[in-house]
């Protein structure tokens, strides 16, 4: 997959450095090819399809308005829907009213679910939502065509299509080419991508909805634009949808405190290791043993070996482009980087920056308390409400669910959707459990322990609430980071738009920085072939792998996937996940009502002060927090980053793997018919640059270069 990408940005610089002729024929032709039937943006030159969704729409808020309660818009909008208000209450008689389901994405759009089987037309719903004053605009939906539906709700993946594009110009072009460019489509600059070169983020002055695609795909065929991609809005809540669905039916632990306890003391601490802390034992991903006992193999990473051996990451940054970060959680607030004062310091900036806010961004990278009125409400309800209270309120999404499961009592449906509500909230705090996984360590060591206890963590913000992310802002976030001369950067997320022009960022940024690393999830769908970024050349991708040594059942494997580190899984059992630092122990989510005494979701205690997770997202960090150990014991940075991922993949293992009898046929079946990609990826036929490839072994298909070894890892490179 890697090698396919290669030859297709090969193909795409060569293509925007020939000559300058501004205006060429062929993009009148080209954008004459793309109709409402056929919707599609370009990836070096190959179609991205994508399908226009009819069941919800997006809208964006007019800046610095207010609801007319002390409640969020979005809740504002849903109210006014259903009561068929225009903001008018004398007008309420006339209008329509719509059952319809309002959910924040981010700091200043909302999606409008239709529920199924709805009358009404999506064009009266529309005219309905036009009305309400604090509105800006309505923006489409779109889908990617091969993606399924979520397995627990039955919803398609979101991308919100803005009016924006991010387009890239040849760094030869001077500011009048560029200009003539902009001018001849008629669109404006809203401002250059900071962190980057000759990027910037434009809006058409005459165009907006699905036309947006048609105008970013001309501007691909304009020599001197290297590239053109749509500033897509994409919610990466959908691709949380596997651990969704798994922690939909996990049952709640009653008397958790006595419970934990009890568990601990049938748990010995791992023996040998200079660090240590109370919920070590239960971190099977550090040291399997206390688990696994000392007769089976192994299946962990040797963190505590590794411990012994080096300074814990001591001197080390590792930067985590995420999603909320809660800093001041008590295993994390000692170790974060402080930024300090430089040349492009951001206004405010102390620890790190949140690029997911508006404007300029915003020097916190953890809840702000705007985002605690919008999320507190439905998780306090899970909590208070009855069940046949929760099922009405919550009727759109009780629905699907009794769809799915038709067989399940009401009180069985409530279960799921308590669960469902609760995982979602904790989720939003992704960065926070990424964090963990890579770097805590308590003072008083009542918590848990990072792969890297003494390296710091610089937090870097994307993600709005939903998972609201888009490619300027992680654009930014990449540049910001690495202008921070950070060592490794984690990205925990996957599954992504394939974007020319993030691709062409990361290649700016590892060609500038010789020893950075940068580590990605490889994907959570099952699939042959790594997700976006992950398949990147250059990036390090990381598979996920369980406690007994199998691939999990939703890491995506094959083409480009480098290593594995464990992912955990916890449809059979909640401890099989990876322990980590949660979000929901705030005192916000729990004001006003009683915490209970049971352990709920993912959570391992009643506040979600911890909590047991799976998914790449955590075999990436994983796989971080062992460079920075590495990167601890090469203080002058001697060796540069080929070399410090050549050690990683040299000393990876596959002891304690073993192939699940499914994988063993399905590598059977690929290597007789030919291996596949992931659905809907771009790929290029061979160009000859390369020969053509044998079939790797088995265990090198599902689990890369192996599983990854802290402590050999770190012996090698004191070695060198």
């Amino acid at each position: 997959m890697k090698r396919f990408l290669s030859s297709l940005i090969l193909a795409g610089c060569f293509f925007s450095a020939t000559s300058f002729s501004l205006f060429p024929q062929q993009y009148r032709e080209f954008a004459q090819a793309q109709t409402l039937e056929e919707l599609f943006y370009t990836f070096y030159g190959q179609k991205i399809s994508l399908h226009l969704r009819r069941d919800t729409v997006a809208v964006s808020f007019k800046a610095n308005t207010r609801s007319r309660s002390i409640q969020p818009l979005y809740l504002q909008l849903q109210q006014d829907l259903r009561r068929g208000g225009s903001g008018n209450t004398r007008s309420i008689g006339s209008n329509h009213r719509f059952d319809v389901d309002v959910k924040p994405l981010g700091e200043n759009i909302a999606l409008v679910n239709l529920p199924n089987g709805t009358r009404a037309s999506l064009n009266t719903v529309q005219q309905q939502i036009q009305k309400q004053p604090y509105v800006q605009e309505i923006l489409p939906i779109l889908s990617r065509k091969s993606q399924p539906a979520s397995p627990e709700t039955k919803s398609e993946p979101v991308i919100v299509l803005p009016n924006e594009i991010v387009i890239s110009f040849a760094g030869e072009m001077s500011e009048s080419q560029k200009q003539i460019i902009l001018l001849r489509h008629d669109l404006e600059v809203l401002r250059p991508l900071r962190f980057s070169k000759n990027r910037y983020l434009v809006r058409s002055k005459s165009l907006s909805g699905t036309e947006i695609l048609n105008v970013t795909n001309q501007l691909t065929q304009i020599p001197g634009v290297q590239s053109a991609t749509p500033n897509f809005i994409q919610a990466t809540s959908d691709h949380m949808s596997q651990l969704l669905a798994t922690a939909a039916n996990l049952p709640e632990t009653p008397h958790a405190a006595e419970h934990l306890q009890k568990q601990l003391a049938q748990l010995p601490q791992p023996k040998d290791t200079p660090i240590s802390s109370n919920l070590l034992p239960l971190q099977w991903h550090l040291n399997s043993t206390p688990r696994r006992g000392q007769l089976l193999a192994r299946t962990d990473i040797r963190a505590t070996e590794a411990w012994r051996n080096s300074n814990g990451g001591r001197g080390v940054v590792v930067a985590v482009i995420d999603s909320l970060i809660q800093w001041d959680h008590p295993d994390l607030v000692k170790k974060t980087y402080k930024s300090g004062d430089r040349p492009d310091k951001l206004p405010g900036e102390e620890y790190g920056w949140d690029f997911s806010s508006q404007g300029e961004g915003d020097a916190d990278t953890r809840l702000s308390s705007q985002e605690m009125a919008q999320i507190q409400a439905e998780f306090q309800d899970t909590f208070k409400l009855p069940s046949d209270q929760l099922l009405k309120k919550y009727q759109q999404l009780s629905g699907i669910l009794k769809q799915h499961y038709p067989k399940a009592s009401d009180s069985e449906i409530a279960h799921r959707l308590r669960n469902l509500i609760r995982t979602q909230i904790g989720s939003e705090f992704h960065g926070t459990w990424t964090a963990g996984v890579i770097a805590a360590n308590s003072e008083d060591k009542a918590g848990i322990l990072g792969v890297a206890p003494d390296t710091q963590i610089l937090p870097v913000r994307v993600f709005g609430l939903r998972g609201a992310i888009n490619t300027a802002s992680l654009s930014e976030a990449i540049g910001y980071a690495a202008s921070r001369n950070v060592d490794v950067i984690n990205m925990s997320l996957g599954g992504l738009l394939p974007d020319e022009g993030l691709t062409e960022q990361i290649f700016d940024v590892l060609d500038a920085n010789r020893n950075l690393v940068i580590v990605a999830s490889a994907g959570n769908e099952n699939l042959d072939g790594v997700g976006f970024p992950a398949g990147i050349p250059g990036v390090v991708s990381v598979g996920a792998t369980n406690m007994t040594g199998n691939r999990t059942f939703y890491s995506s494997y094959g083409g480009g996937l480098d290593i594995v580190a464990p992912g955990g899984e916890i449809q059979n059992s909640l401890s099989g996940g990876i322990l980590t630092t949660g979000g929901t122990w705030l005192d916000g989510f729990w004001q006003g009502m009683s915490v209970p005494d049971y352990a709920w979701g993912v959570a391992l205690d009643p506040l979600g002060k911890y909590v047991q997770v799976e998914g790449t997202s955590f075999s990436a960090p994983i796989v971080s927090g062992v460079v920075a150990l590495m990167k601890g014991e090469d203080p002058k940075r001697r060796l540069s980053r080929e070399e410090i991922v050549s050690i990683l993949n040299k000393t990876a293992t596959y002891d304690g793997l073993k192939l699940s009898k499914a994988d063993a046929n399905r590598y059977r079946l690929q290597k007789e018919v030919g291996f596949g990609t992931v659905v809907d990826a771009p790929v290029s036929r061979p160009s000859g640059i390369f020969p053509k490839a044998k079939p790797v072994s088995a265990e090198e298909y599902f689990f890369g270069r192996g599983l990854v070894n802290a402590d050999a890892a770190v012996q090698a490179v004191k070695q060198r």
